[in-house]
């Protein structure tokens, strides 16, 4: 082989092992979630690892997104629900826009945080195919559930898995 034939098999092997790493970032399993920080609408920083000892729910929305507007009533109980029981559930709008997200978190009456990703930087961390997605962090700070999409039933599917993760 020459050495510029090496060089691209090399360069397609580590993109090919970098796709890998990214859909196993976002995948149930031992190792812990993507850590991110992100603006929320009142103006402070969120970073996802100084959740650790809480169950939390990262939901993935935009104001675009029919399905997201439907489960946000959903969600916003789940969290109103669980919250003094070691639960957090965090919003990230992906609006390039945040005035949109604004506008929209205020008609819905939510009352979880929701986070600004206008770059799309995390939701490109947790590659992102589906609007919502979902995705049920553990005590510890592993992914434990991901659902991509929503469909009117799934918030007692949250209910059960949430519940689940707080008893442990």
């Amino acid at each position: 082989m020459t050495l510029p034939t090496l060089i691209k098999t090399a360069l397609a092997l580590l993109a090919a092992a970098l796709a890998l790493a990214a859909q196993a970032a976002v995948s149930p399993g031992p190792g812990p979630a993507p850590d991110f920080t992100l603006r929320a609408l009142d103006g402070r920083n969120l970073r996802l690892h100084e959740q650790r000892g809480q169950v939390v729910l990262v939901n993935f929305w935009a104001t675009w997104c029919g399905p997201c507007k439907q489960e946000m009533p959903h969600l916003n109980r789940l969290y109103e629900k669980y919250r003094s029981s070691g639960f957090m559930l965090l919003g990230v709008n992906v609006d390039e826009d945040a005035r949109n997200a604004t506008s929209t978190a205020a008609k819905l009456g939510v009352t979880f945080p929701v986070l600004l990703d206008a770059e799309k930087r995390v939701s490109r961390l947790y590659d992102l195919t589906t609007m919502p997605s979902t995705v049920i962090i553990d005590r510890d700070g592993r992914v434990r559930h991901l659902h991509r999409g929503y469909r009117e039933g799934y918030e007692q599917t949250y209910d059960q898995q949430v519940r689940e993760l707080l008893k442990s």
